[in-house]
């Protein structure tokens, strides 16, 4: 109706790889190949690490830094001194790579960059998440970064080469108070397993507190609420990266038993706290093959990220997406419940969501299947902008657009009767096809900017005049 779409589009490359430590899971295996590198002559051994040298160093940054990293992951097999060439070729054997975009990128949400320094007027620098998603269907998070300039026409910086992996941060302290909402004792012996965790702990000591506890504990409830507590203090971590990489070169890779097979369709927002500060917020859904939760990331400058776990009797299903800000003194999600409607949900504590309304049901055709939303909602002079995802006849997917009261969020001013974009002819096919989808837009000169999917394979960006936009959404029919 309103959206016009632009030429810029990016797609896979299966060349962005990230290099990671090969785990062979038997012990026994592990210790053979360690025995075979370790019997060749040292010459030989010389010579096979120029081999992987030539091969491999130009793909990835610090790459012998690297393989001594995953020398170290076996290093306790080896049983006598070795040269430092043998410790490389050992790394390397324990080594593999990952093609992170090998099956698509998708599902991008954008935000305004944290520098703005340095422009012409009219113009915005902006950070752009995306799903990318590799073998075995495995996704991880990608950034972007670029300029809109005073057209809205859209300028990638130029993505790097290299594709790096964050540090993590072992020494994190996890508040036992958090915990305890997260993962709340129900009975006196749960209550004395908390007795045993101090008020502040690393991941690292918990583990240990509860090493010897397992072995002993031949109660399965008691032992299944130690493994919640160990999850969860694995799924609140921190990570940050080295500032010399690029924003193209920084990808956040499943770490947490939570998000084995994926974290999926990270929604960033631009969040102003109450003392006018900003932080960015990103809810995403970790998924480990079986279940799925609902994660947040919250960062300051795209390089040092923590991690923590959404929780509460709200926390059900995927989708959710912060607003921009607090409203009349509670943090706000847009949601998805029982898979079809959109829901509103109010908490005081950002991390805890325990009651939602029903938001709006399936009303028109080409949303009968499924109702969410595509990102946290863009405040305006009207209300609250959302743009939505709908499903409809054959899975097609379509994207339309509500407006909300900016006091009462749960007031639904206006909505489109028709979609606001859907996939054309030649968007229709890829590894879903008949899709459309965004995981957050921004405003730049009166003109909404969604960057969007299009059949989880690529992605592109469509502009829509606000203007008219609010127009259509507040016009008395």
């Amino acid at each position: 109706m309103f959206a016009s779409r632009l030429t810029k589009r990016i797609g896979p490359k299966p060349e962005r790889i990230i290099l990671q430590y090969f785990n062979l899971g038997n012990e026994e295996r592990i210790k053979n190949v360690i025995r075979r590198v370790i019997s060749l002559p040292e010459q030989e051994a010389v010579h096979q690490l120029e081999k992987v040298m030539r091969d491999f160093s130009f793909r990835h940054l610090n790459f012998r830094h690297k393989l001594l990293e995953n020398f170290k992951q076996i290093e306790k097999y080896v049983q006598e001194n070795i040269s430092n060439d043998k410790k490389l070729l050992i790394g390397a054997y324990f080594s593999k790579e990952y093609s992170i975009e090998a099956a698509s990128l998708f599902n991008p949400s954008i935000v305004a960059h944290p520098d703005q320094r340095f422009l012409k007027p009219g113009m915005l620098r902006f950070v752009m998440s995306l799903r990318a998603t590799g073998e075995g269907h495995l996704s991880s998070l990608e950034f972007r970064s670029g300029v809109i300039d005073e057209n809205c026409e859209i300028y990638f910086d130029e993505t790097s080469h290299f594709c790096e992996l964050p540090a993590v941060n072992e020494d994190k302290m996890i508040d036992k108070g958090m915990l305890a909402k997260a993962v709340p004792p129900k009975d006196e012996s749960e209550k004395n397993i908390y007795g045993r965790i101090p008020q502040l702990f690393t991941l690292h000591q918990i583990k240990e507190i509860f090493r010897a506890a397992q072995g002993s504990v031949k109660d399965e409830s008691t032992n299944l609420f130690i493994e919640k507590i160990l999850n969860y203090a694995e799924a609140n971590y921190e990570i940050s990266f080295n500032e010399s990489t690029t924003v193209s070169e920084r990808v956040i890779f499943p770490y947490s038993k939570n998000e084995t097979v994926g974290m999926e369709d990270a929604r960033f927002v631009k969040f102003t706290e109450d003392d006018g500060s900003i932080t960015y917020y990103a809810t995403y859904t970790a998924y480990n093959g079986r279940t799925f939760g609902t994660q947040l990331i919250e960062t300051k400058d795209f390089l040092t990220f923590n991690i923590r776990t959404l929780h509460g009797n709200a926390v059900q299903d995927k989708g959710m997406a912060l607003f921009p800000r607090k409203v009349n003194g509670k943090y706000v999600i847009s949601s998805r419940q029982g898979g079809e409607n959109l829901q509103i949900m109010y908490s005081d504590d950002l991390y805890h969501w325990d009651e939602y309304q029903q938001h709006r049901i399936p009303a028109e055709p080409w949303e009968f299947i499924q109702l969410g939303n595509c990102g946290s909602p863009v405040e305006t002079k009207d209300g609250w902008l959302l743009i939505t995802h709908a499903v409809g006849a054959f899975r097609k997917y379509s994207m339309g657009a509500v407006l909300l009261d900016l006091d009462d969020p749960s007031k639904v001013i206006g909505r489109l009767k028709n979609p606001l974009l859907e996939p054309l002819e030649n968007e229709r096919e890829g590894y879903v096809p008949n899709v459309v989808y965004s995981c957050g837009s921004l405003v730049h000169n009166d003109e909404l900017i969604v960057p969007y999917a299009m059949s989880d394979s690529y992605s592109g960006f469509a502009k829509i005049s606000l203007p008219g936009l609010l127009a259509e959404l507040t016009e008395k029919k």
